[in-house]
């Protein structure tokens, strides 16, 4: 939504803009572009294990899957850790043990739900790597990313990670929303709120995501190089079937708003243009999280303040196979309080810990987000974000997995728990519906996702 600011503030943000602006320019050296050869990985992160060995160094000795697994493009990926046994559970009773590697918002289930909330601690991997195209980008335009004045948008970017060695939150923040650039996504989601009594509302929908950025091999001469796209079908709940949602994100745009969106309306069959789409407006069933809040951030990060907490040795979820197994039944993994904790792997990992404060004369439901972004992926893990009066409010997991045929990393089945009610939402669900389909097809085209194009599909 936008907000308009008084005039003191409006000064302020003319101000702040001309100073951002100077460090917005600041580009990597060529020295630090080498340490992505060196100490670091193509992605950024720390290449060597930890102090005690429970980190591990990065190889990325896969691309795609592991020799022997077997495995057929289409089908559910097999989980190559799978007889692995954990090397800890944590409860509330040993909690104190591990603390200072668990997010606030895992320490606040515990507390919520001594007798249930557990985390299974599993070995750390890093095994999986992506095409060495990509990480020649990274390194080809390490040296020449820029931010545009206001922050909203960037020059000369490569397919992800544009700032391999951030030192501002708002870079860090840019890693964050380049993360997520699959060039295809083509699934059916299942969504469900889940209430203290264990009784469920459902919804499901029909997500596509077109990001031409993210193919195989890097083009930097493909003009759609500067949009990503999405639409969006409700199936469920039925008050809401038959909402087509479409539009594109503008990477390099300086605009005070870079997302373009219609919804078409089945009620009135029409098609209207949507400018006041994210932040914080509801979305899901009954609303429960908002549109910002998919994989645990998305969006122009304009209405915060963002700061680099530091980066830190946390248990957070990680190769989470197990998550979209077709032989788990939502019956058995949407338990009362929680997800069942017996599905979901935690293993230790190097965390970047990003801090989003609201900006004055702006307004959202969340007034500080404090976000957890994997060191080797940039995606985020793990997300606490808390209300008006400081109080933590939410606290969310998004597991992922690697996805061979994609050779990325994927954003699987996603937890947000409201510490208040003890209600959580579970988002991303695909154990019971058709596998996702994560390589190009016949909708990685940019009509596919023109206003005319859901007035012609809506029914």
């Amino acid at each position: 939504m936008k907000h308009m600011l008084c005039p003191t503030l409006r000064a302020f943000a003319l101000v702040a803009s001309a100073t951002f602006a100077i460090a917005a320019f600041a580009k990597l050296s060529p020295e630090e572009v080498k340490q992505l050869d060196g100490p670091l990985t193509p992605m950024g992160a720390e290449r060597a294990g930890n102090a005690d060995g429970s980190i591990p160094a990065w190889t990325g000795k896969f691309l795609g899957a592991p020799p022997g697994l077997a495995y057929t493009p289409g089908d559910r990926y097999p989980d190559p850790y799978a007889s692995e046994k954990p090397l800890a559970v944590i409860t509330a009773q040993n909690m104190h043990q591990y603390e200072s590697k668990l997010t606030e918002g895992a320490k606040a289930m515990f507390k919520r739900f001594p007798d249930t909330f557990k985390m299974s601690v599993y070995p750390s991997h890093r095994d999986f790597r992506l095409p060495e195209s990509k990480y020649k980008a990274i390194r080809t335009w390490a040296g020449r990313t820029t931010m545009t004045g206001d922050q909203n948008g960037l020059r000369d970017f490569p397919p992800l990670a544009p700032f391999p060695i951030p030192k501002t939150g708002v870079e860090l923040m840019w890693d964050l929303r380049f993360a997520s650039t699959l060039m295809a996504e083509d699934a059916i989601y299942d969504q469900a709120v889940v209430y203290p009594n264990g009784n469920a509302v459902w919804g499901k929908t029909q997500y596509t995501i077109f990001s031409p950025l993210g193919a195989d091999v890097f083009d930097p001469k493909n003009p759609l190089n500067s949009k990503s796209f999405f639409r969006q079908t409700t199936m469920l709940p039925l008050s809401d079937r038959g909402t087509i949602i479409t539009g594109y994100e503008m990477w390099d745009q300086e605009v005070t708003d870079n997302r373009r969106t219609w919804v078409y309306n089945p009620g009135t069959r029409r098609v209207r243009q949507a400018p006041e789409f994210g932040f914080d407006q509801p979305q899901g069933p009954g609303g429960f999280r908002t549109v910002d809040d998919d994989r645990l951030f998305n969006g122009s990060g304009q209405r915060y303040d963002w700061k680099i907490v530091g980066k830190r040795e946390m248990y957070v979820p990680y190769n989470n196979y197990k998550l979209m197994d077709s032989k788990i039944k939502y019956a058995s993994l949407l338990t009362k309080g929680h997800e069942n904790m017996d599905y979901m792997r935690f293993e230790p990992h190097r965390v970047w810990v990003l801090q989003a404060t609201l900006k004055e004369g702006f307004r959202h439901q969340y007034a500080k987000r404090v976000l957890y972004i994997d060191e080797d992926t940039w995606n985020a893990v793990a997300a606490d974000n808390f209300d008006a009066r400081g109080t933590l409010w939410r606290t969310n997991f998004l597991a992922s997995i690697y996805a061979y045929d994609a050779k990325d990393f994927y954003a699987t089945a996603t937890f947000y728990h409201d510490l208040v009610s003890g209600a959580y939402y579970a988002d991303r669900l695909t154990n019971e519906g058709p596998m996702p389909a994560l390589t190009p097809n016949a909708k990685t085209v940019e009509s596919y996702y023109s206003p005319d194009s859901i007035r012609g599909a809506g029914k």
